[in-house]
């Protein structure tokens, strides 16, 4: 096992997994008043339990609970804040092909952490976790700006918002740490939009201007992390969009890369390198940190085909061109299920492209 830090590690993984079909089942008979809250979360218990041997058995030094006790990658984490709420909107979030069901997010109050439910997941995690290293994932912070509705009643100022946004990640933060957790990551979607064009342009229609959100969601990422203890590691994923295997926003790194690599204190970087909708590795020349990791996710989890090793192994010589072969690592360019509805692959093939990860990166550095 990779025991020289809490991660990244050489193989890695993103975080969501496929919902198995206990857990569906289990999730349908509770909303249907069939069976208790107890009663799911001891089924939730049994296959994450499954699922964690699984990634141990396939050869992943940090484990996840697959998200298994989540609908959502993000509304979950966000509405059991303080002064946030979730309601059923008009519409769900568009895809390229489709869309999400209609729910969202609202701040109705002062923003704080306490009591958070996920804290319990990850202890659970941890107490299964042996030897590996348990991974939690949430959402960045800027995920309740850019995807939340602020009501005026709740803040009428939005520097005092983004300020008491920082506050309440950086509970969240010490609160994880302090549970056990040394390696967190933040998912996000806002940064992926900087990347686009087209999405920065509806931003602009919107009244939001692009280069201002960079400004503003760098400072409230780095309140939130600035007194993490040296021991815990908290990296990125920036996400492209991952629902039922469609995609939101196209667009190379280059708009956003120099305020990512340059600007974020954070750990490590799990960047969507799976299609060309990423554009090439040239943004990786603004990583001018040598303990910046930066996880290159070749592996698509969209579709369950294995990719060649030889074309995988070709493209991180690539990249090496433009960061040091050592603070390179490999994933998935996602998770398996952003939503309870996950992607269009079989359990299967999805433990066989983490195998495919682990394999590969064996290969590489040995």
């Amino acid at each position: 096992m990779d025991t020289t830090n809490h991660g990244p590690f050489r193989a890695d993984q993103v975080g969501s997994l496929l919902r198995s079909e206990a857990v569906k089942k289990a999730r349908s008979d509770k909303a249907e008043g069939r069976i208790s809250a107890e009663q799911l979360r001891e089924i939730e218990n049994q296959e994450i339990t499954r699922i964690v041997e699984k990634q141990k058995e396939i050869g992943l030094n940090a484990v996840t609970d697959g998200e298994f006790r989540r609908a959502w990658w993000h509304f979950d984490f966000l509405e059991n804040l303080v002064g946030v709420e979730g309601y059923d909107a008009e519409s769900g979030i568009q895809f390229n092909q489709t869309k999400t069901k209609t729910h969202s997010i609202k701040v109705t109050g002062k923003l704080d952490f306490d009591h958070h439910p996920m804290l319990e997941d990850f202890t659970f995690l941890q107490s299964i976790a042996g030897e590996h290293t348990a991974k939690m994932t949430i959402p960045s912070p800027s995920m309740l700006h850019f995807r939340g509705e602020i009501e005026k009643s709740a803040y009428s100022d939005r520097d005092e918002f983004f300020h008491d946004l920082g506050l309440a990640y950086k509970k969240a933060v010490q609160a994880f740490y302090d549970a056990g957790c040394r390696y967190l990551q933040l998912d996000d979607t806002a940064w992926a939009y900087l990347c686009s064009d087209e999405q920065r342009e509806k931003m602009k229609a919107k009244g939001l201007d692009p280069e201002e959100l960079k400004g503003l969601y760098t400072k409230t990422i780095n309140a939130a992390v600035s007194e993490r203890p040296n021991d815990m590691n908290i990296t990125m994923h920036i996400c492209r969009g991952n629902f039922r295997s469609t995609w939101i926003s196209a667009g190379g790194y280059e708009p956003v890369a120099e305020t990512l690599f340059g600007g974020l204190n954070i750990d490590g970087f799990f960047l969507e390198y799976d299609s060309d909708r990423a554009g090439g590795f040239e943004p990786l020349r603004f990583v001018n940190r040598p303990d910046l990791k930066i996880v290159l996710g070749l592996i698509t989890s969209k579709f369950g085909e294995l990719e060649n090793k030889d074309d995988i192994k070709r493209r991180i010589e690539e990249a090496s061109k433009y960061i040091d072969y050592n603070q390179l690592c490999l994933s998935p360019q996602c998770g398996f299920a952003s939503t309870e509805e996950g992607n269009l692959l079989t359990e299967e093939q999805q433990w066989a492209k983490l195998r495919h990860v682990v394999e590969i990166a064996a290969d590489i550095w040995k």
